[in-house]
C-alpha cells in the first residue's frame, strides 16, 4: 500500500531508506566514528528555547532576504552534498530545478554526479559552487573558471577536509564511488583500494592537505567571485577569515562527517557571529530539521541556513517534487514559528527571542 504522505521533513528519511540501496542510504546518513556529533547536531537544538512575544501584528510575514546580492524567498539554501544520483536517477538536475522553483540557492558540490556545466544548463537556479582544493592547483583553477563561466555566483571553499573523516559505515560497506564527472579528463578517480571506501582513497590522492590560510590569496587571485569558507567552528578561525578578506563564513562541521566530538554547530554559532562582529555574513549548516531550528539559528545571528540531508531524503523519496516539498515544509514551518514568536520580518528575530541552556542555568543561580 502507499506510504502515508509525509507531514514533516523527518518523515522523508524513512521513505528515502526504502527507496535507495543500503550502501547509499548509509553513505548519506552516516557520520564520523561513534556519530556523537551527528546526534548532537540535531539534539543541541532541543536545548534552546524560544521566547515568543504576543500581540504583535503578524498578519503579514515576510521571509525574503538576500545572500551575497542574490534574492531568495526565505533564508533556506541547499547545502553542497555529493553524488545526488545515488539518491535519484535525475540527481543534481532535479535538485537544481527544485531550488529554482522554490526561488532559493543551490550550492553544487564539486563531487556532484553531473558536471558544473550540466547543472548550469538544467534550469535558471541561482547557484554557488563548492570547492575542494586539489594537490594540482591547475585543476582547482580550471574548476573555478568553469564555475565562473557558467554563471555560478559564489565559491564555497570547504575547509574542514584536509583528509576524509572516518565514516565506518562506508568502510564496512566498501563504498564505491563512480568516476566523478567534474574531474573527468583531469584526474583519475579510479583509485584501486582493497580496504575501506575508494572515496577515502580518492580524497587522499586528490585533496591538498597543505592548503592553509596563506593560500587564500592565491584563490582570490584566480577569481572575481566572492569566496565563502565552510567549516568554521571557532572564534579564532572566524577572525582569520575576516583578516584574509573572505566574503562570508559557513558555520559547519560537515554534517558531523569529519571530526567526531567537534561541537554541534548550533552550539558555536554565536561564538563565530560575535567574533565576526557584523563584518561579513555568517551562514549556518548542520542539523536543521524544523522551522523552529531555522528560527533559532537566525536568532543566534545566522543570515541564512543550509540544508543537506533532508534535501537528499526528499530527492530519494520523490525526486524534484520531494526536494520542493522539503523546502516548502521548512518555509511553512519557519513562517509559522515567526508568526507565533511575534516576528513579522527576519530582522524582527532578535537574540532576545531565544534562550540557551547556559542562560537558563545562569538565571537559576
Amino acid at each position: 500500500q502507499m506510504a502515508p504522505e509525509p507531514v514533516n521533513v523527518n518523515e522523508f528519511q524513512e521513505l528515502a531508506r526504502q527507496a535507495v540501496p543500503k550502501m547509499y542510504y548509509d553513505f548519506f546518513t552516516g557520520g564520523a566514528e561513534d556519530e556523537h556529533t551527528l546526534r548532537e547536531n540535531v539534539e543541541a537544538f532541543c536545548r534552546i528555547t524560544i521566547r515568543p512575544r504576543v500581540l504583535v501584528d503578524v498578519s503579514q510575514i515576510n521571509m525574503s532576504t538576500t545572500v551575497f546580492g542574490c534574492s531568495i524567498s526565505a533564508p533556506i539554501m541547499i547545502s553542497p552534498t555529493a553524488m545526488h544520483q545515488f539518491a535519484h536517477p535525475q540527481g543534481e538536475l532535479a535538485t537544481a530545478r527544485a531550488a529554482a522553483a522554490c526561488n532559493t540557492i543551490m550550492v553544487l558540490s564539486c563531487m556532484s554526479s553531473c558536471t558544473v556545466e550540466e547543472a548550469a544548463s538544467s534550469c535558471d537556479a541561482t547557484r554557488f559552487f563548492q570547492l575542494y582544493v586539489c594537490k594540482r592547483r591547475d585543476i582547482t583553477a580550471q574548476l573555478v573558471q568553469r564555475a565562473e563561466r557558467n554563471g555560478y555566483k559564489a565559491l564555497v571553499l570547504t575547509a574542514d577536509t584536509p583528509r576524509l573523516g572516518r565514516r565506518e559505515a562506508d568502510i564496512r560497506n566498501k563504498m564505491i564511488s563512480p568516476q566523478l564527472k567534474n574531474f573527468e579528463g583531469l584526474l583519475s578517480t579510479e583509485v584501486v583500494t582493497d580496504r575501506g571506501s575508494n572515496l577515502e582513497a580518492f580524497t587522499l590522492a586528490a585533496s591538498d592537505a597543505s592548503f592553509s590560510w596563506k593560500d587564500i590569496g592565491w584563490l582570490k587571485s584566480i577569481t572575481n567571485l566572492p569566496i565563502l569558507i565552510k567549516g568554521v567552528l571557532t572564534h579564532e578561525d572566524a577572525i582569520k577569515a575576516v583578516e584574509v578578506g573572505i566574503a562570508g563564513v559557513i558555520v559547519s562541521n560537515h554534517g558531523a562527517r569529519q571530526l567526531d566530538h567537534s561541537p554541534a554547530t548550533i552550539s558555536v554559532l554565536e561564538e563565530v557571529v560575535s567574533a565576526i562582529g557584523g563584518k561579513i555574513p555568517v551562514l549556518f549548516d548542520g542539523g536543521i530539521r524544523r522551522g523552529t531550528d531555522i528560527f533559532k539559528a537566525l536568532a543566534l545571528g545566522a543570515q541564512a541556513v543550509l540544508v543537506g540531508r533532508p534535501v537528499i531524503y526528499g530527492l530519494a523519496a520523490m525526486g524534484e517534487q520531494g526536494v520542493k516539498r522539503v523546502i516548502e515544509m521548512l518555509k511553512n514551518e519557519l513562517e509559522l514559528a515567526m508568526a507565533l514568536a511575534g516576528c513579522p520580518t527576519l530582522k524582527d528575530i532578535s537574540r532576545g527571542h531565544v534562550q540557551t541552556e547556559h542562560e537558563r542555568f545562569k538565571s537559576r543561580l
